[in-house]
Order: structure tokens, then C-alpha cells, then sequence
């Protein structure tokens, strides 16, 4: 067992943050990563909006750290440049607006349903399990037996 030091006595080895357990090992800048919803450019733009540095390993953070990152995720919205959000012209609100963690499923699973409710070609092919974006279903996305030569029996 490794001694304590006085740099690894507050170490967190598993940090929660907006519902997700990040590594305690990595770096801020790719922690952030983790929770979905936040790339490599939304988590700069967080760590540059708090002061937080990014070199620094997020289990060695403090709690006031932590809770600024928290905090900037939450109010994510009100800070955050249009062109940065991964929800531009949002069908219900009409504003850009950015899903993060368990929001990103929900709302893309209701956009699916409502593409099936409004019976359109897309929404169609994904009732039927087939892809909806135009690629060929010649030789992939086949369900069923295995697809080849069958040999005759007794010959």
C-alpha cells in the first residue's frame, strides 16, 4: 500500500459530477470528457469559464473546485457561445440550446417518436429496423440465417 503524502491525502479516486463517476486519475481537460455531452472543446470552455486549471488531476481538486465545475455544467446555457451547443434551433423552444448527461437520450428518443408519429419516411424506416440514412441493405443489415451458398445434402 502506497504511503500517504501530504499531495495524495485528499486524493478522490472517483469524482461525481452532473450524475457520472469520472476518474479521479485523469487530467481536468479530459475528465470532463467522460459525462456526456461535453467534448474536449466544451470542456476547455468550462475550465476556462471557472479558472479551474486543466493540468491538474481532477481527484486532486477541492471541493469548491468540484462544485464550480458542477455549477458551470448546470448553468451551462446562460454562458455558453451559440456555435459551441450541440442543440442548435431546438423543434420545441426554437433556441440553441446544450444537453448534457441523460438529457441527450431522452430528447433523442423523442424526436424519434416523433418522427414515427408523423409517419415520415425516416421515422418509417426506423419502425422497420432499417437504416435511415441512405446506406444500401443489399449485403449488410440483414436479420435472419446466415446468408451464403447452402450445400445439398447428400451428394
Amino acid at each position: 500500500m502506497p504511503l500517504m503524502t501530504e499531495e495524495n491525502k485528499d486524493f478522490k479516486y472517483i469524482v461525481r459530477i452532473s450524475a457520472t463517476d469520472i476518474d479521479g486519475n485523469k487530467p481536468t481537460l479530459y475528465a470532463l470528457t467522460q459525462i456526456k455531452g461535453i467534448n474536449f472543446m466544451t470542456a476547455n470552455a468550462i475550465l476556462q469559464y471557472t479558472g479551474v486549471d486543466k493540468k491538474i488531476r481532477i481527484g486532486n481538486l477541492n471541493d469548491d473546485e468540484i462544485e464550480k465545475l458542477s455549477g458551470a455544467i448546470e448553468k451551462i446555457n446562460e454562458w455558453l457561445p451559440p456555435w459551441l451547443r450541440n442543440r442548435r434551433k431546438d423543434l420545441f423552444t426554437g433556441k440553441d440550446i446544450h444537453l448534457v448527461g441523460t438529457e441527450i437520450d431522452l430528447t433523442k428518443r423523442e424526436d424519434i417518436n416523433l418522427l414515427k408519429k408523423i409517419r415520415c419516411y425516416s421515422g418509417i424506416r426506423h419502425e422497420r429496423g432499417l437504416p435511415v440514412r441512405g446506406q444500401r441493405t443489399r449485403s449488410n443489415k440483414r436479420k435472419g440465417l446466415t446468408v451464403g451458398v447452402v450445400r445439398r445434402r447428400g451428394r
